[in-house]
């Protein structure tokens, strides 16, 4: 599992020399990958405003986080019950195909390939001044990227709303259809030259235990006075029981259920048309999930990466007002984007607290810090240096 740290360290001389020590390391150990993360410059607007930003950036990343995931679960969910062999690829900027892995499920080389693509849009991170203008305030930009993930939101919870019932809808078809002898389909077992009906007689369908075979042939024509001798006839068989077939005459069906039942033997009603109604309900229905899933789908991927990239630009938008409160004015940081392997990243930390300590002696890479009261300024692990967590675990091909 990689883990993304976005940080943030001033441009003074012994940050910079600090700056220059981890990129020797990290090339020495290969313990993690370093690149510069660009931020343009942002209007700042006054200290109290910032202030109320920071607060409000950090509920907004709490939010958006939690819809991506969201949507990620649902494409898994929905991958994993679609008939497509070729996926296209997710990506942040354009589409693409994507190539046939005969080794990875479809889900796995779908996620794999937008793993990979969305590391490579992070790690080249640049802003999107159409989307997002430089010019217009802080708050602003924070209500665009607001906008967008409550719409997405409520669309996603109308469109898995819509998708889920359709799928339960045919899952509910499928069980009555799919399960016992008792309400399965029998469409598959019974014949049309396996029922006698004519103007007096007519055939039942009863299922048997299996213990009860015995009891059957010994008993049915005694159900009723009406029962034709020597009818009965076994047309399946499994480990729960058997359908067998029996013919008498209509005028004692009622009484021959009645009597069946006091047995424990169950009376299947069935025709041959409405059984034929019930496999093009579920034909139809099938038809429609797909349908539903393939629309549902599309519409999960395009709408990933625009709340990905508005995520990305909503850490950007932290970094910098994090950087101006922390470091102050005029504007002096650099932005730096670290990758590394979960196990190697407690380690890397330490050595993050050791280089950058100068900028907070009373910092620890462990230390929380529960009685800050200033908005923005608190963070659940407090460092010397700006550190917010990119968290793609979501991504992680199981």
């Amino acid at each position: 599992m990689t883990d993304l740290w976005l940080i943030s360290v001033p441009l003074d001389k012994t940050s910079l020399n600090s700056v220059e020590q981890l990129k020797r390391t990290i090339a020495k150990t290969s313990r993690a990958t370093c690149c510069k993360f660009s931020i343009p410059d942002l209007k700042v607007g006054i200290l109290d405003s910032l202030l109320t930003m920071s607060d409000d950036l950090s509920k907004l990343d709490i939010l958006t986080e939690s819809v991506i995931k969201k949507t990620c679960q649902c494409m898994r969910e929905v991958m994993e019950h679609s008939t497509d062999k070729v996926l296209e690829n997710a990506l942040a900027n354009g589409d693409h195909g994507v190539p046939q892995t005969a080794v990875l499920s479809p889900l796995k080389a779908y996620l794999k390939s937008l793993r990979v693509d969305l590391m490579s849009y992070v790690t080249k991170f640049q802003w999107d001044k159409a989307k997002y203008p430089t010019a217009l305030p802080l708050s602003s930009l924070a209500d665009i990227i607001n906008k967008e993930v409550s719409q997405v939101e409520t669309e996603l919870k109308c469109r898995a709303a819509t998708y889920n019932s359709v799928k339960t809808s045919l899952q509910s078809l499928e069980r009555k259809l799919e399960g016992s002898l008792q309400t399965r389909s029998l469409n598959d077992i019974v014949r049309r030259e396996d029922l006698v009906v004519s103007e007096y007689l007519t055939t039942l369908l009863v299922v048997v235990p299996r213990g009860s075979y015995l009891q059957w042939e010994r008993t049915y024509e005694s159900l009723s006075q009406f029962v034709v001798p020597r009818s009965s006839r076994k047309l399946h068989d499994d480990g729960e029981g058997g359908v067998f077939s029996v013919t008498l005459f209509k005028r004692a069906v009622s009484e021959f259920k009645a009597r069946a039942q006091e047995s424990k033997f169950t009376v299947r009603e069935y025709r041959f048309d409405q059984e034929e109604e019930k496999h093009q309900e579920r034909k139809q229905l099938s038809v429609h999930k797909k349908e539903q899933c393939g629309i549902f789908l599309r519409w999960l991927k395009v709408n990933f990466r625009e709340l990905f990239t508005a995520w990305i630009h909503l850490k950007a938008l932290r970094v910098f007002v994090e950087s101006v409160l922390r470091y102050g004015l005029p504007i002096n940081y650099q932005a730096l984007l670290l990758l590394t392997d979960s196990k190697r990243s407690k380690k890397l930390k330490g050595e993050l607290a050791s280089l950058f300590m100068h900028l907070d002696p009373t910092a620890t890479s462990s230390k929380t810090d529960v009685n800050c009261d200033i908005p923005g300024l608190c963070q659940q692990e407090y460092f010397s240096y700006i550190c917010f967590d990119i968290n793609t675990s979501m991504l992680e091909i199981s």
